[in-house]
């Protein structure tokens, strides 16, 4: 079959600015990347070309090229820019391609939408610096179902979706200088050719059009995908988290791997802003406390009963704070900006919309610590699992003893399930004689000294009564 090649002239547009924060997808599959080249350099005239037969592809060329020969894949597309072009090499001699090989175009389909690495957070005008005081959790670093994300302009991609969600919800994509943000616009890009040959997996884009509605802050929602993230994040050749400098690390929700520092969770109200929170903590706080960066977000804490059951998730603020500090000192500097947090959120927090704050310590001299009222629910578990205990030992010391496989001899507990079986007298079951109608005698003196031994018999071992035809004294000699 002969190949289907896609060639389509577009003119460039600049994406329309908005006051916003995009996530930036950071590979490409152009001509010109020498790093999407198995030679690891652009192919020069007494190259062959050679795409992957089977290999579907969208590769952006910039500029003419000549080429000795080129193969093609079997579907693709080929997005020239202005004046961009292939022409066949006549022989002539050209510097620096001398030697003439086969140059081969790399894979590009494990490239993953889930995969933080990929992604950069970006403001309208440029980049974020990457020594910036803000940072995200590991979730958080790819696009969220309220973000804008953007493919450069002038460049072409190729990314894998693959996803445990059905729909990836988006705000808005902007690629080939092209801003989409109405579902429309987007359901009418899937129809168009690029579409199949820009995203593949399992996974569906949707856009929106719509930003979060609470001022309190959205979650993220990447959860469901917090495994493929982690694992793109590690790498699939088993490489694992760097050992913390800090006796017993933190966990935040959303990260990948435990941190040295500080978090804080914040319960909130309805009058909770995150922006103006997050601005607050920014301008009064993180200014004064040199080498430390913070992560703010709405997370969703998954509760539990006894720490065992799960019960339904809740919502709350997540602050973590990491330092550069090493040794012994590692986390310190967190440590007294969470500490200032707390105070701050004591004189201010009702105002804030905050009503309770959490906080939790790892730092390189001190095991991880707890404050606030975590500490107490603690206590609070505790109890309750040292009274079901209790509870457990004594109904199984009462069901053994109901059973007779164990004797208390120093205590004597009433059985009152015997008097429930049993509704006879103990007297009248422990006395074995009867009543004789035909004698109507009254029983002996107690202060003979035969009557005396009678009743010292042991009654537990023989049945008597008493005869009154017979007289003992007839029977002596």
């Amino acid at each position: 079959l002969p190949p289907t090649i896609w060639v389509t002239l577009v003119s460039l547009l600049l994406p329309a600015a908005a006051a916003a924060v995009y996530k930036q997808w950071i590979p490409n599959t152009n001509f010109e990347t020498a790093s999407n080249w198995d030679k690891g350099r652009v192919p020069c005239a007494s190259d062959v070309v050679h795409f992957e037969k089977n290999k579907v592809v969208q590769v952006f060329v910039r500029s003419p090229h000549v080429l000795t020969d080129m193969y093609l894949p079997l579907n693709g597309e080929f997005v020239l820019a202005s004046g961009a072009g292939f022409a066949a090499f006549d022989g002539s001699w050209d510097p620096g391609c001398d030697s003439g090989a086969t140059v081969r175009f790399a894979d590009a389909d494990h490239h993953a939408w889930f995969d933080p690495t990929l992604w950069q957070a970006m403001f309208p005008g440029g980049e974020l610096e990457p020594g910036r005081r803000i940072f995200s959790v590991d979730e958080e670093r790819v696009p969220c179902h309220y973000d804008d994300v953007i493919f450069q302009p002038e460049t072409s991609f190729r990314v894998n979706v693959d996803s445990s969600q059905q729909v990836i919800h988006l705000r808005s994509i902007s690629l080939m200088g092209q801003e989409l943000s109405s579902p429309e616009a987007w359901a009418g890009y899937l129809r168009g050719p690029s579409a199949p040959l820009q995203f593949h997996g399992n996974g569906t884009l949707q856009v929106t059009g719509a930003g979060c509605p609470d001022k309190s802050g959205c979650a993220c929602g990447n959860a469901p995908d917090g495994h493929r993230i982690c694992m793109a994040l590690l790498g699939a050749s088993g490489r694992q988290c760097p050992a913390p400098a800090c006796q017993s690390p933190l966990q935040p929700l959303g990260h990948c791997c435990k941190v040295c520092g500080a978090t804080i969770n914040l319960d909130f109200t309805p009058d909770f802003d995150l922006q103006k929170y997050r601005d607050r903590l920014v301008q009064t706080l993180l200014s004064q406390h040199a080498g430390v960066r913070m992560a703010i977000s709405k997370v969703h804490k998954a509760q539990t009963f006894l720490g065992v059951i799960p019960r339904s998730s809740t919502p709350l603020i997540q602050i973590v704070l990491i330092d550069d500090e090493a040794g012994v000192q590692t986390g310190t500097a967190a440590e007294q900006m969470a500490a200032d947090i707390m105070e701050d959120i004591a004189q201010h927090g009702e105002a804030l919309g905050i009503s309770n704050g959490k906080m939790e310590v790892a730092t390189g001299s001190t095991f991880s610590r707890q404050a606030g009222s975590h500490a107490l629910s603690r206590i609070t578990e505790g109890t309750v699992l040292g009274l079901l205990f209790s509870l457990l030992l004594l109904g199984g010391i009462l069901f053994l003893y109901r059973k007779g496989k164990l004797r208390l001899t120093a205590l004597r507990l009433p059985r009152l399930w015997d008097r429930a079986e049993d509704p006879v007298s103990p007297a009248l079951a422990s006395d074995k004689g009867f009543d004789n109608p035909m004698f109507d005698v009254e029983p002996p003196s107690a202060d003979t000294g035969e009557d005396m031994l009678q009743e010292m018999a042991p009654k537990d071992h023989q049945v008597f009564y008493l005869n009154p035809l017979y007289d003992a004294s007839e029977t002596e000699t």
